[in-house]
């Protein structure tokens, strides 16, 4: 059923139990990964509400098969699903594109939304040092989220928008500058507001805990969401494949930032597992063997990634009244299974979000990653 690159070569894999077989015997799939709605720290911008990307195991070969297929006539040097999309003949093409991609290859798509990522992020370091001082564990069974769900539902409408917006506005900046000034900005920016209706999410920022300001000041740690992202795809690669596997992805500034952090992911050699949801666990070692950077022009797998992650993204901004005129949302998101769609969305249904997230070891992971890779950002 599966089809995907399957390659011979002189790469750094393993079997799980610790052996290095003969690299000429090794076969591996390979993820060709694109992104959508990158915007850097700025998690508010108002034109790229959603942000994710898209992993599928799929060959060149058999990609230019599938673009040739449902786009015979196509004159354009790269198959991108913005230009695609713009004309209503396309979209039953992209759709067909899809279903078969889908239907034929290992996959997997992330989808989040920023401003709710924001306020996890907030939580994460706005909140919850205060909390770990009092030998709370504010990731246990998914209280982060929880909480990170309520400030980013009722926010607006208890605090109002604009004092709200303000709020995450002066948290980004704080994240980026680091400066005493921004820190100040960020503490007087949660004193005006009606700070005490939310006291337990919002009292540890107006009272100025130190612990708090400076897990925000600590170098090296921002709003930038694409280690994110990248983290969820893999977590779900990791799944998805028996043994060593590689990925490629586009020429893009803010993925090479990471290529460092990726590479460090993939030489470390603990034996360790953590769990994460009910559906996602972190094991060392990785099985990802080797990333690269290809050129997406002269890849027609990644091209297949870009209308993934693409179709994905307009589709969750047309059901939320954001975007018009892009193919049918109900009839694109209908073509993932279960296992193939991940989204990072606020929940306030406390009980299930008590329930998926009971027993995880984000607070463990969190020390983890930290004294082994540096911060999770």
């Amino acid at each position: 059923m599966w089809s995907a690159d399957r390659l011979t070569g002189d790469y750094p894999s393993r079997h799980l139990d610790g052996r290095h077989p003969d690299p000429k015997m090794v076969l591996m799939d390979c993820f060709r990964i694109d992104e959508s709605g990158y915007t850097g720290f700025d998690l508010l911008n108002a034109d790229q509400r959603l942000q994710g990307a898209s992993a599928i195991a799929i060959s060149d070969d058999d990609a230019a098969r599938l673009i040739r297929d449902h786009f015979p006539t196509l004159q354009a040097a790269e198959l991108k699903y913005r230009a695609l999309a713009r004309r209503p003949a396309n979209h039953p093409r992209l759709i067909g594109l899809m279903r078969d991609a889908l239907s034929a290859h290992k996959c997997t798509t992330y989808v989040c939304d920023k401003r709710f990522l924001l306020a996890l992020m907030f939580v994460d370091y706005a909140v919850e040092p205060f909390y770990y001082e009092r030998n709370l564990d504010l990731y246990a069974d998914g209280r982060n989220y929880a909480m990170a769900s309520l400030l980013h539902s009722v926010g607006p409408t208890l605090f109002g928008a604009g004092s709200y917006r303000r709020l995450m506005a002066a948290f980004q900046r704080a994240m980026k500058e680091k400066s005493p000034t921004g820190l100040k900005a960020l503490v007087a920016a949660a004193r005006a507001m009606n700070w005490q209706a939310l006291d337990e999410v919002l009292g540890p920022l107006a009272t100025g805990s130190r612990a708090c300001l400076a897990a925000i000041a600590t170098p090296g740690v921002s709003t930038d969401a694409a280690m994110v992202v990248l983290q969820a795809l893999i977590t779900r690669m990791e799944e998805m494949t028996d043994g060593p596997y590689r990925m490629e992805h586009d020429q893009s500034k803010n993925l090479l930032t990471y290529h460092g952090l990726i590479q460090k992911l993939i030489e470390h050699e603990d034996e360790i597992e953590f769990r994460q949801s009910e559906i996602a666990r972190m094991k060392f070692p990785l099985k990802l063997a080797e990333v690269t950077q290809v050129d997406s022009k002269t890849s027609p797998a990644v091209q297949i990634a870009d209308i993934l992650i693409g179709a994905a993204i307009e589709a969750g901004n047309m059901r939320a009244g954001l975007r018009k005129g892009g193919p049918d949302p109900l009839a694109v998101l209908s073509l993932y299974a279960e296992d193939q769609f991940i989204h990072l969305l606020p929940s306030i249904d406390f009980e299930e979000q008590h329930r998926f997230r009971s027993g995880t070891q984000a607070s463990e992971f969190i020390d983890y990653y930290a004294a082994n890779f540096g911060s999770m950002s």
